[in-house]
């Protein structure tokens, strides 16, 4: 909240634009000011009209507990739409997305508004190195590629397990009583089990 609060300070010419539910957070300690709007909640169709205009996409989670594992599906889906991204430093912003020039990671108020500053002066153009290193990572990320990577390792740890190690069938050679462990019921989890399921 004081991060936004920050940014609309310090560049009182733009307009953060907040779109989503608000939850967990008092709406009484939301920041207020000319350039911030809240929008609300919106339907996945009605997403597309508002990034249109839209010049940088934000990611300001707070660091704490409840942000320390999570993997934010925004972060693709901005880079789909065509947006830079500023996120604040979370891990898997910074594993997956953190070495490409979209995407800026900053800590503090001044460097989230320093890393706006320099997103938005982007060429928007198609062919922009940016957003082709963009599509080129993206392109590898599909749900079909990480459905087919996963199932490569898993048939690899299953053809190492067949022999002599029954996985789990008490030790006489037979058949475990599983298929499949999927750990997790994420994106990746629920997707993975669904696949393997279907």
């Amino acid at each position: 909240l004081e991060l936004l609060a920050a940014v609309a300070d310090q560049r009182p010419g733009g307009t953060i634009v907040m779109v989503g539910p608000v939850v967990k957070i008092d709406e009484a300690a939301l920041p207020r000011r000319a350039n911030i709007a809240y929008l609300g909640g919106k339907t996945y169709d009605e997403l597309p009209a508002y990034a249109a205009g839209w010049d940088v996409a934000l990611m300001p989670f707070a660091i704490n507990a409840a942000t320390k594992f999570i993997s934010p599906t925004k972060t693709p889906e901005y880079l789909a739409a065509g947006l830079p991204v500023v996120s604040t430093p979370i891990k898997d912003v910074i594993r997956h997305y953190g070495e490409i020039e979209a995407v800026a990671i900053a800590a503090t108020s001044d460097e989230f508004i320093a890393a706006c500053e320099r997103l938005l002066a982007f060429d928007k153009a198609p062919d922009a190195p940016w957003l082709v290193e963009a599509d080129a990572l993206l392109s590898k990320l599909s749900w079909n590629s990480v459905v087919n990577d996963m199932r490569l390792l898993i048939e690899e740890k299953r053809a190492a397990h067949r022999g002599g190690n029954d996985g789990g069938g008490g030790g006489n050679g037979a058949r475990p009583h599983y298929d499949y462990l999927v750990v997790g019921a994420g994106y990746a989890g629920a997707v993975m089990a669904e696949r393997l399921a279907a």
